[in-house]
């Protein structure tokens, strides 16, 4: 039996129907038959953003004293750390490692004779205002109008929530009323 002749038109039919049957083929035996995704934003823009970060002043009895960069929620132990660590001269005695950090805090760890040297005993410190954050139960004795008790629970305080970062915060500590304030206001410091 004889083939007939294909027409033209007839040819360019068959040969179109061909081609797209062999891309759709193709696809199937590519793609396996399932769609894929592709995710909407790029896998770098989906990732959480840093936690917020930040910068302490770390001075005194420390092997590298500086500006540290340390996670929201660190410790003043964490600094002192980053610090390389207090020197064999510090009074790790007079500073609350437990405390949290605040931004723009400074930590200062205090060296032997020194502490004595800024505040002896029974009277008022003359190398400058205490650091309501970093002040020992001795320091804050010293200041005026401010006993032994008084001075526990201005540590207490801090322990409870943080390093102080206004001297207007001292109206929270209970025992210190608006006279107390304003009597310490120019001797200490958050």
């Amino acid at each position: 039996m004889a083939a007939l002749p294909l027409s033209r038109r007839q040819v360019l039919v068959v040969a179109s129907v061909l081609a797209v049957v062999l891309v759709l083929a193709g696809k199937l035996l590519a793609g396996g038959g399932q769609v894929r995704r592709v995710p909407a934003f790029p896998v770098a823009a989906r990732r959480a953003a840093p936690p917020p970060r930040l910068v302490v002043d770390v001075a005194g009895a420390v092997r590298r004293p500086g500006l540290y960069r340390l996670a929201q929620g660190s410790r003043i132990a964490d600094a002192v750390v980053r610090a390389g660590g207090a020197t064999p001269g510090a009074v790790l005695d007079g500073v609350n490692l437990a405390a949290p950090l605040a931004d723009g805090e400074q930590v200062v760890v205090p060296a032997k004779g020194a502490a004595a040297a800024a505040a002896p005993a029974g009277s008022s410190p003359s190398s400058g205002p205490v650091s309501l954050s970093t002040a020992t139960a001795e320091q804050l004795d010293s200041l005026p109008g401010v006993g032994p008790v008084t001075a526990q629970k201005i540590l207490d305080y801090r322990t409870k929530h943080g390093a102080f970062h206004s001297v207007d915060e001292l109206d929270a500590v209970p025992g210190i009323g608006p006279a107390r304030l304003d009597q310490l206001r120019d001797l200490v410091v958050p």
